[in-house]
């Protein structure tokens, strides 16, 4: 079984006090980071998770409020984690956000937002992170995307465009900083259950899904978060500036029908 070893990493997790975040967060400190947790507007869950893993796992956590599209929260955010942290080892820019609008009806306020969130925040978290890596001697960033950043869909055109965007993003990042010994990777996850979708999937009809992903099951959180430990270790240490994918082959099954004659057994 291969161990994967984080002892003595500083993590900070955006968005990381639900979701497939938090998730990622209780991997990492299982693995021995100490983590840092990004929440935006929910300090009590964020609260409550960084305890649950101080006191599951020995390691040292720590919470901070911030919206990540405004560069001053960001600046302030990273201030706070130097202060308590002393540093960074690996950035997981997880934090998004997504809205269901028609073409016609999505108005220039709410493409901006979705925008922000998305393409700009790992941006701004990137180049905060990146400067403290330089002097640090190197570490990771890790981009949580979306196949949705090849995989139009109707209805999430400026989420569709922010994560296109991000996956672009971690080339580039991946190119200018390799020299400063960091290594970025995207990871997109596909359809993948929450405590946010867990009644939509149901409602619109989880057995859809299975039919529809060729590994006949809908994602879960721990599919995501193994693979960020495992990018996040020396496991990972040649692997820089990949997109992995998380769906079961999912974005792979545009063509529904089977053409193959019955097979013959002997």
């Amino acid at each position: 079984m291969l161990n994967i070893d984080l002892q003595g990493k500083k993590v900070l997790v955006t968005g990381g006090s639900k979701g497939i975040g938090a998730e990622i967060c209780r991997k990492l400190g299982a693995c021995g980071a100490d983590v840092f947790i990004n929440y935006n507007s929910n300090k009590q869950s964020a609260e409550k998770l960084s305890q649950e893993i101080s006191d599951a796992y020995g390691v040292k956590t720590g919470i901070a409020g911030a919206d990540v599209s405004d560069s001053e929260q960001i600046k302030k955010m990273f201030a706070k984690m130097d202060a308590e942290f002393g540093g960074i080892d690996i950035l997981v820019n997880n934090a998004g956000t997504e809205s269901i609008h028609h073409i016609l009806d999505l108005d220039e306020e709410e493409w901006d937002r979705v925008i922000n969130v998305n393409l700009k925040g790992p941006f701004l978290c990137s180049k905060e992170a990146g400067k403290r890596m330089e002097k640090d001697g190197g570490g990771v960033i890790i981009n949580i995307s979306s196949i949705h950043d090849v995989v139009p869909r109707k209805g999430l055109i400026h989420y569709c465009s922010a994560k296109a965007g991000l996956k672009m993003l971690s080339k580039c990042l991946s190119l200018e900083l390799a020299e400063n010994n960091v290594r970025v990777v995207s990871i997109a996850p596909g359809a993948i259950t929450t405590e946010m979708n867990r009644e939509e999937i149901a409602k619109f009809g989880k057995e859809k899904f299975e039919n529809w992903i060729p590994q006949g099951r809908i994602g879960n959180v721990g599919d995501v978060a193994h693979t960020v430990a495992f990018m996040a270790s020396e496991l990972g240490d040649y692997i820089n500036g990949s997109d992995i994918y998380i769906d079961g082959a999912y974005m792979n099954h545009t063509i529904q029908y089977d053409p193959r004659p019955p097979r013959t057994k002997d």
